[in-house]
């Protein structure tokens, strides 16, 4: 049986749960999150994040 895991949703889930326990991190996560798609798109490795 073989289980695939996107990326884009584990960091997802995992920076909604962050943002839920501690506000503040909001802007610092979402910062980190879009830079590291961007990327990733731009250098070509778009597609482990599907």
């Amino acid at each position: 049986m073989n289980v695939t895991i996107s990326l884009v949703p584990v960091v997802s889930l995992l920076a909604g749960i962050l943002i839920f326990i501690f506000p503040r991190l909001l802007s610092t996560i979402v910062a980190v999150y879009l830079i590291m798609v961007g990327l990733a798109g731009l250098f070509g490795s778009g597609h482990f994040l599907r």
